[in-house]
């Protein structure tokens, strides 16, 4: 039973967070493990393994990013995060700027981080932290409308979409720390580290 079959959903990126918390409720108190004290030992354990897939299932499917990982996860048959068939790919001109800001970056940090390095820097990063935001909101707007309104035969090009802005998000998460780290800043709450 995948995530979304827990819950009672339909393979579909939107999803009311209100009703969804309230599902979530109603099967942990249905599956938590101190409510089934007296059942058999067998019966404890399915209902240890129950609720434990119930709060996988909420952990991944109320945060909207790992809810597309997620969806790609199934869409290509695996379970799990690892062994992706198909590794997602920024695109070249993103991967040839994040290049060029790399090497700025060594440049800046070798000749050590004077006023002015550490000025361009700042304003590099704060370039990025927008399009990284940005392409959160592609992800979670655009894109998930496109997956939930796409007939079922004909949402390849979606999940192509979907895979490459994931990819493009994550370059820009690491190219944002690796300039916080340059900065000697805690990055923490600029960009979320999440790692989906």
């Amino acid at each position: 039973m995948n995530y979304l079959e827990v819950f009672g959903l339909p393979r579909r990126l939107a999803i009311d967070a209100d009703e969804l918390q309230r599902r979530f409720y109603a099967l942990s108190r249905q599956h938590h493990p101190d409510f089934h004290q007296g059942a058999t030992a067998e019966e404890q354990a399915k209902a240890l393994e129950s609720s434990a897939l119930v709060n996988a299932a909420y952990r991944t499917l109320r945060d909207p990013i790992a809810r597309i990982e997620y969806l790609l996860r199934l869409e290509e048959g695996r379970e799990t995060a690892e062994g992706t068939t198909v590794k997602p790919k920024a695109p070249p001109e993103l991967l040839e700027e994040m290049f060029e800001i790399q090497e700025a970056l060594q440049e800046a940090t070798a000749g050590g981080l004077g006023a002015a390095a550490r000025a361009t820097l700042l304003a590099q990063r704060e370039r990025l932290r927008q399009r990284y935001q940005a392409e959160e909101r592609r992800l979670c707007g655009t894109l998930s409308q496109a997956w939930d309104n796409a007939p079922a035969g004909d949402r390849q090009s979606v999940l192509a979409a979907l895979r490459e802005a994931l990819a493009t998000r994550a370059y820009l998460r690491t190219v944002i720390n690796d300039l916080s780290v340059a900065l000697g800043e805690d990055e923490g709450s600029l960009v979320s580290n999440r790692r989906h």
